[in-house]
């Protein structure tokens, strides 16, 4: 079985389908910030020198033990020389 056959079966349980969406906002956070700094070649002690933030931290942020501030998101933007966007989409039926 495949992760995404997988998936497709444990969002069938309504139980766990709530708490995935509850996490869906956080895991795209997660995922952009991964995929910005991968875009860039760059470790996380590279990103850490660039914008100040501790190492350590960008690895909490990166899986998922810390929350970061649209603050600290704007940094670690500026240190990958990108512009952070926050989007607001409808929600999809169903």
């Amino acid at each position: 079985m495949t992760l995404e056959e997988y998936k497709k079966k444990r969002l069938q349980d309504e139980n766990f389908k709530k708490e995935y969406e509850t996490l869906q906002p956080e895991m795209n956070v997660i995922r952009a910030l991964i995929d910005a700094r991968v875009s860039q070649n760059l470790t996380q002690r590279e990103l850490s020198a660039r914008t100040g933030i501790a190492q350590t931290e960008i690895s909490k942020l990166e899986n998922g033990t810390r929350n970061p501030s649209i603050k600290l998101l704007q940094r670690l933007a500026d240190g990958m020389d990108m512009v952070l966007n926050v989007t607001f989409s409808p929600k999809s039926p169903g």
